[in-house]
């Protein structure tokens, strides 16, 4: 019958090796020469000594991630669904050629809902986020069902507004 013996957290079997440096615990060092160079470290101090040790590639980005605050799809309302028409018709006409997109530059801003993409999120397919774009529109294209502005390419189904920006910044 082997009997055990608490040393720590840990039970030691009576025919151990180690058990005899096990029962000795942790060195003291009380005014020998270790104890003047190497003087007592509190945790939070030794804790960083590993800090820049990463043992999971990719796990702070991962981290980072589940972060983000998830929501869903907000639904349009007739009023803004005309403004978005409204405003994407007025883009269309003035980008539906790309030298025509060159001369006009006309600069927007677009919001729109991007759905969550990460495989290991509950939201993952169900809900996502909304991002704001501002730039200049290459074109709003009717056929496509797509807004090309700055280097996104939008759309129409996630599209929740679209505000044309004058020269000095202001929505018109």
């Amino acid at each position: 019958m082997t009997q055990y013996t608490d040393i720590g957290r840990h039970p030691c079997p009576d025919g151990f090796k180690y058990a005899s440096v096990m029962r000795k615990g942790k060195p003291v060092h009380d005014g020998d020469s270790f104890s003047l160079h190497h003087p007592p470290m509190n945790c939070g101090k030794r804790a960083k000594i590993f800090a820049p040790f990463a043992a999971l590639r990719g796990f702070d980005f991962e981290l980072i991630c589940k972060d983000v605050l998830y929501e869903e799809k907000r639904p349009l309302d007739d009023d803004r669904i005309q403004a978005l028409n409204d405003t994407l018709c007025l883009l269309h006409e003035k980008t539906f050629r790309r030298r025509l997109a060159q001369i006009n530059a006309v600069t927007a801003e677009a919001e729109y809902y991007v759905p969550c993409t990460d495989e290991h999120n509950e939201a993952y397919q169900k809900k996502g986020i909304y991002r704001k774009v501002r730039g200049i529109v290459h074109a709003a294209d009717p056929l496509q069902r797509m807004l090309r502005i700055a280097d996104e390419e939008i759309s129409f189904d996630d599209l929740y507004s679209v505000v044309i920006v004058n020269r000095t910044g202001e929505s018109i």
